[in-house]
């Protein structure tokens, strides 16, 4: 997997807001977990199951946060798993780390917020 290409394409298709290019990175079963969930939903776990979920979820946030951009700062790669790191809403800074099935799929998200 081209680590490189994959961030680019995946920064850019959340600062497009549009969220049929967002979720084509995600695979069915996504299951997400962010501190954010738990600010904004009120979901104590801080975790969402199933890509349909998310994206009712990341829907509800694009409408509360219209002017939503990210900036990549660099990119970390493991086996089967990679980690952005960017500036997020509010000025924060996260570090995301995604794991991949075997379809090059995000199917484990874990996004980190400094300052929360």
């Amino acid at each position: 997997m081209d680590t490189q290409h994959f961030a680019k394409e995946w920064i850019e298709s959340w600062n497009s807001h549009d969220m049929d290019r967002i979720l084509k990175h995600y695979s069915d079963d996504i299951e997400i977990t962010t501190p954010m969930i738990k600010l904004a939903a009120g979901i104590d776990s801080g975790s969402l199951k199933g890509k349909e979920a998310v994206a009712e979820y990341w829907k509800k946030a694009l409408v509360k946060i219209p002017d939503l951009h990210f900036e990549l700062v660099d990119v970390a790669e493991s086996v089967n798993s990679i980690a952005l790191y960017y500036k997020a809403v509010m000025n924060k800074m996260c570090i995301e780390v995604m794991f991949f099935d075997e379809q090059g799929l995000v199917n484990k998200m874990v996004a980190h917020y400094t300052n929360l």
